[in-house]
């Protein structure tokens, strides 16, 4: 047996082409010499859940991984939208080197030879598996498997109605259906529910197995369209939801900062200009909160079967979403931008061997850290092309000095918006294709913005304060790529 290894792992020489309810048992002091991996990805999860102080959501099970772990904070995502998200976390690249900042590019032709997290565990003698979304919609990569499970996707679209009505409308629309569907059905007539019970059937498998597994697990829900069984909806009245009472965009803010929101108009009933009224709003927002409890319970499944073989001493269990959404906040829904709204996402580490169980940590971590976390944790060598840093001493002190800036980007028409969070600040600089510097944000968390709705960018009194994060957001930049 032996210890988890604690060390702060700097920034790596970039080299593209090498490139509810049964409870867990207590934790043990130490971990497994070869731990499991379960790899939760839940998509469009905002960190809005019970375990992140909102106590009106539902999701008991996620709020119990987080008693039994380590729940970040302020994690953040590299880009607040799926594949590009995904792409960075998988291979350990920030989007500026794996090329992807799009929904159709696939990171095989842009740095064909990298290695993934999965694929890594799986040149080091593990069992690497999927079930469910962990790429972005079609995009595979055999090369990260020992087996190839499944999406549980309709065939040419993944909305999943189950009835005849919402079906009739999407086939009637090309595809766009009704934004949310409240159907009394079991919870495997939807792709999660499916994807959860075979979950379930793999970790029976593997228990069986002579080798280490790594085991993951995508969730398609709360991702649009709002679909869930009608007990998840019962969970909320809809006379205690409001939208948000910030409904317009930030004072100051540039236009290229916001969106259309076009994600949500392909929808039946959206209106394709202009804003929602609050009837509408408020069933959407239901509609969410419905998803959101809905996959919470199908990761409860597949925690109790973790717990009932026997597993949960000797697995790593890592939950994540692959970014923020917005419910109407600033009259804005969706993702796709670069407020901390969409940047910010849940993440929780619950390991064997770990000292800061059921605490948090307020601070700043990158999704594209996990890869090097789980390598280190598991014992195994340090691939050369990580752009992460292991946040693996967290888990011992979670109050130890960290990270002072954690990095994102949004690229809009022809020009990218590049974001920096600091313990304080969040400061985004737009640039266009010749590298001219077309529009700045500023907003200030500590002192009196902490919903980021007045841009101090162009305030002289903070002139200083932008000329000091300019440089130290292209100083960070520069080092990340290496």
């Amino acid at each position: 047996m032996r210890t988890f290894r604690l060390r702060h792992l700097a920034f790596a020489a970039l080299t593209v082409a090498a490139c509810q309810a049964q409870p867990p048992e207590p934790a043990t002091d130490e971990a497994p010499a070869r731990p499991n991996v379960l790899f939760v990805a839940v998509d469009d999860l905002r960190p809005e859940l019970g375990a992140y102080g909102r106590s009106e959501i539902h999701s008991p099970n996620i709020d119990r991984l987080a008693r039994d772990g380590l729940l970040f904070e302020r994690a953040y995502v590299q880009q607040a939208v799926c594949s590009p998200s995904r792409t960075s976390l998988l291979t350990g690249l920030r989007p500026d080197a794996t090329r992807v900042w799009d929904l159709q590019t696939h990171f095989r032709d842009t740095v064909p030879d990298v290695v993934t997290l999965p694929q890594h565990f799986k040149q080091n003698g593990y069992h690497a598996e999927w079930w469910g979304k962990l790429y972005h919609a079609g995009l595979l990569d055999e090369a990260s498997w020992t087996r190839q499970g499944r999406r549980f996707e309709p065939e040419g679209n993944w909305r999943a109605y189950v009835t005849e009505e919402a079906n009739a409308l999407a086939e009637a629309n090309g595809g766009g259906g009704p934004p949310f569907e409240r159907a009394d059905v079991p919870d495997d007539a939807y792709p999660d529910g499916k994807i959860a019970a075979n979950a379930v059937e793999a970790l029976r498998r593997l228990a069986n197995g002579d080798q280490p597994f790594f085991l993951a697990v995508g969730f398609y829900k709360p991702h649009l369209p709002f679909n869930a069984p009608a007990k998840y909806w019962d969970l909320y009245d809809p006379a205690t939801i409001e939208p948000p009472g910030f409904d317009h965009a930030p004072e100051g803010s540039p236009k290229i900062a916001l969106t259309e929101w076009h994600e949500l108009r392909n929808y039946a009933g959206i209106p394709r200009k202009g804003e929602l009224d609050r009837d509408l709003a408020r069933q959407l927002i239901h509609g969410y909160r419905a998803c959101v409890s809905y996959t919470d319970a199908q990761i409860g499944k597949v925690l109790d079967e973790l717990d009932r073989l026997g597993l949960r001493q000797s697995t790593i269990v890592v939950l994540w979403g692959d970014h923020g959404w917005k419910l109407g906040d600033y009259g804005d829904w969706c993702k796709h931008t670069n407020f901390e709204l969409d940047t910010r996402a849940p993440l929780i580490v619950s390991a064997p061997g770990v000292k800061a169980r059921g605490q948090s940590t307020p601070a700043l971590v990158e999704l594209v850290d996990i890869y090097p976390t789980l390598v280190e944790m598991a014992g195994l060598p340090l691939p050369g092309h990580l752009q992460g840093t292991s946040f693996a001493p967290l888990l011992e002190d979670p109050g130890q000095a960290w990270k002072d800036a954690a990095l994102s980007q949004y690229p809009r028409g022809t020009s990218m918006g590049r974001s920096m969070r600091t313990d304080r600040w969040r400061f985004t600089q737009w640039r266009s294709e010749d590298g001219e510097v077309v529009a700045r944000e500023l907003y200030d968390h500590e002192a009196s913005d902490p919903l980021e709705v007045r841009n101090l960018a162009d305030d002289p009194a903070h002139a200083e304060t932008v000329t000091k994060l300019e440089a130290l957001l292209d100083e960070r930049w520069t080092e990340s790529l290496r």
